[in-house]
């Protein structure tokens, strides 16, 4: 059995599709309150009488909702499993839902397809409520069937719009890395794309009273605010993530190796550090009495122990046992060095070659000041 997942802070998970965990974040109680108060008038309208129970009406809508949100937000797990990536989690939130992917897809055809997936099934689902519409009951069941067919087809549209962190900006960039050959101009293109239409949104409630003639309100220029903000946010974070990954190519696991010295586990920190300096070593591994690695030492906890007591203190106490994702392949470089480091946290990694003989050990203190430099550079 695998250990539980650890999520954030204000997140409840209320289940698991495809192998995926579906959290829910508490944000969404506010959503279920406005359209319960928003949706009270018109369910006291198709149906009179009900009292406060037209509250509990809206809520029931508001779930029924979001179970179409969580289908759409399926549909791009589930193509992103197809394609060998990884799914970490499903999360509906305030403003709809968010499907977290492992890594980065490899070719614009998978960017391309996982995006335009939730689009099309929100549309689809919209489309078959649209469908449902004449043959269902008046009533509060038509009012939902023809609320999901609204709400699903204005969602499958709006998500096509060409700007991050939309599934249209998704699109935007499948293409442009498709024709520029280049995944990172095909951020920068999406992320400018969710900054205009963040400004548009902004603009809206304006645009819509003075141009259009159509009446706003407080809550037009709240939820305009709200929106407007959420697409600048996430489109400046794709900006600043592109830049960030323009520069890692730099980053090579082989030459920031340090050279690596091999002890067995039943000497002193005393005797490790003499074998490493009077074989030039900058990292210490261990091995047991069978030869078989066993730990990497820590240069943190190295350093926290007084040159007094080194002659008496055994090695392993200042050493990390060795997990699978503490022992990486010499040949990774960029982005694929990163997501290794971040799957499991560590001072010190132990590099090993193809044939699988310790190459060095890479510190992530070394990696971090690679990564400086190349941002002046």
């Amino acid at each position: 059995m695998s250990a539980p997942s650890s999520h954030p802070p204000g997140t409840l998970r209320v289940g698991r599709i495809a192998g995926v965990d579906v959290l829910v974040r508490s944000s969404w109680l506010l959503v279920a309150l406005l359209i319960a108060l928003l949706l009270a008038p018109r369910v006291e309208q198709v149906q009179p009488g009900l009292g406060a129970l037209k509250y509990v009406a809206g809520t029931a809508f508001a779930v029924l909702l979001y179970l179409s949100v969580l289908l759409h937000e399926i549909s791009h797990a589930v193509v992103a499993q197809r394609f060998g990536l990884g799914v970490r989690s499903i999360t509906l939130h305030f403003l709809g839902g968010a499907t977290e992917i492992d890594s980065e897809s490899r070719t614009p055809v998978q960017e391309f397809t996982i995006a335009v997936v939730g689009p099309l099934t929100s549309i689809a689902v919209g489309l078959v409520a649209l469908v449902a519409i004449p043959v269902t009951p008046d009533g509060l069941l038509r009012l939902a069937v023809e609320g999901l067919a609204g709400a699903n087809l204005v969602v499958g549209v709006l998500n096509l719009v060409p700007g991050l962190p939309l599934d249209g900006g998704r699109v935007l960039r499948a293409l442009v890395w498709k024709a520029s050959g280049n995944m990172h101009s095909g951020t920068v293109a999406a992320a400018w794309g969710g900054r205009i239409a963040a400004a548009l949104v902004l603009l809206w409630p304006v645009l819509g009273r003075e141009v259009l003639g159509i009446r706003t309100d407080v809550l037009d220029y709240v939820m305009a605010f709200i929106i407007a903000t959420f697409l600048w946010s996430g489109s400046t974070a794709s900006l600043v993530s592109a830049r960030v990954r323009r520069r890692l190519p730099a980053l090579q696991a082989r030459p920031l190796a340090r050279r690596v010295v091999a002890v067995p586990d039943d000497v002193t920190v005393a005797e490790a550090v003499r074998r490493a300096q009077e074989a030039g070593a900058g990292g210490i591994v261990v091995h047991d009495r069978d030869h078989r690695l066993s730990a990497v030492v820590s240069e943190k906890a190295l350093g926290a122990t007084p040159e007094e007591r080194r002659p008496w203190v055994p090695v392993t106490s200042v050493s990390r046992t060795l997990e699978a994702g503490l022992v990486l392949p010499v040949e990774l470089v960029g982005e694929d060095l990163v997501l290794a480091m971040s799957r499991t946290p560590a001072e010190e990694y132990v590099l090993v070659e193809a044939a699988g003989n310790v190459y060095g050990v890479l510190a992530t203190s070394d990696v971090d000041r690679a990564f400086e430099e190349s941002a002046r550079s």
